[in-house]
């Protein structure tokens, strides 16, 4: 499971040299992907994917040449996380349906441990991780599965770009992938179709990390927002646009973790367990909202100040920004 594209090295202090020696006894090296060409748009498979797993969680390559990407489209829920360098990586969220092509994919972090514990036993899909995060993504509930566990041909390198940034999973070549069940609502979520009270008109939001930028603009032809990254319009591999029904910016702590990556930059950890602000943004209304997540198994429900229902999210895609909250970050976990 160990990534040698993901930038990572271990620690340099002895606990960590100790990790990593435990953990490499335990992780095989990442086998080879056979080169499969370029990939298609990823098209809806034949169907859910039946047999009891909730979710599958798959890790989403967010640097320019990784873009554009693969499936997006597809999910019910993307989550936009800060990784190394203060560059954003994604995690799509497939709970309805599965596409047939997914990525490119790339390696997982500890934000991702605690963040999937608000889905029941879900499946994560990635390229690898850090020698010394084996052994809490192995402890963690859910199921892990990388080119070296996978079955084969789920896992390919592309041939349109250049590695790390080519690798592509086949989501119907896993069993169990989906259960058939919105992933938003088994993280917690309501929706309905009924525009909210409250609110204040908003047609445009800007999320910044320190070297990523997310931008989302109200289209009212298409109902949805229209998603742009870095300055530029997000597209999927086929050149369709990449939307949102509903947008949050989900402030929380981000702090630097005791891992870091070949560079010397350290990993940055967003904490999804708590409380905080929130900003909820749907049918060219932004609302003020607060979120809750008590335990790591609990999921996150999302409100607006004066009440204690949970605030309605518009039907399709999800997106969530895991933004730093004022006041709080840049310390060691």
């Amino acid at each position: 499971m160990t990534d040698p594209s993901s930038g990572y090295e271990p620690g340099v202090d002895a606990s960590r040299r100790r990790a990593a020696l435990v953990a490499g006894l335990l992780a095989a090296l990442l086998a080879a992907c056979t080169p499969g060409g370029t990939p298609p748009d990823g098209g809806d498979s034949s169907g859910p994917t039946q047999g009891g797993a909730s979710v599958l969680a798959v890790k989403i390559d967010n640097v320019g040449v990784a873009r554009p990407q693969t499936g997006l489209d597809r999910a019910d829920v993307v989550y936009a996380e800060r990784v190394e360098g203060g560059l954003s990586r994604l995690m799509a969220v497939y709970g309805t349906r599965v596409p047939e092509v997914v990525g490119p994919v790339r390696s997982a972090r500890e934000t991702d441990l605690e963040l999937l514990g608000q889905f029941s036993r879900p499946t994560l899909a990635f390229s690898g991780a850090q020698r010394a995060l084996l052994p809490a993504i192995a402890a963690a509930p859910l199921r892990a599965v990388t080119p070296d566990s996978a079955p084969g041909g789920a896992f390919y390198r592309g041939a349109d770009r250049p590695a790390p940034h080519n690798l592509y999973l086949r989501p119907g070549k896993l069993d169990r992938a989906v259960s058939g069940t919105n992933a938003g609502t088994l993280a917690g979520f309501t929706y309905a179709a009924r525009v909210p009270e409250g609110g204040r008109p908003t047609s445009q939001r800007t999320v910044s990390f320190p070297a990523a930028r997310f931008d989302f603009t109200w289209s009212g032809p298409q109902h949805r927002w229209l998603v742009s990254m870095d300055g530029r319009p997000a597209t999927t591999a086929s050149g369709t646009r990449l939307t949102a029904a509903t947008v949050v910016v989900q402030y929380v702590d981000i702090h630097d973790s005791r891992l870091h990556d070949k560079l010397g930059n350290a990993s940055p950890v967003s904490r999804t367990v708590g409380s905080g602000r929130a900003e909820v943004l749907r049918d060219a209304r932004a609302y003020p909202s607060h979120w809750t997540r008590p335990t790591p198994t609990s999921p996150t429900h999302f409100t607006p100040p004066t009440n204690t229902s949970p605030l309605p999210f518009a039907p399709g895609p999800t997106w969530i920004l895991l933004a730093q909250a004022p006041g709080t970050g840049g310390g060691r976990g």
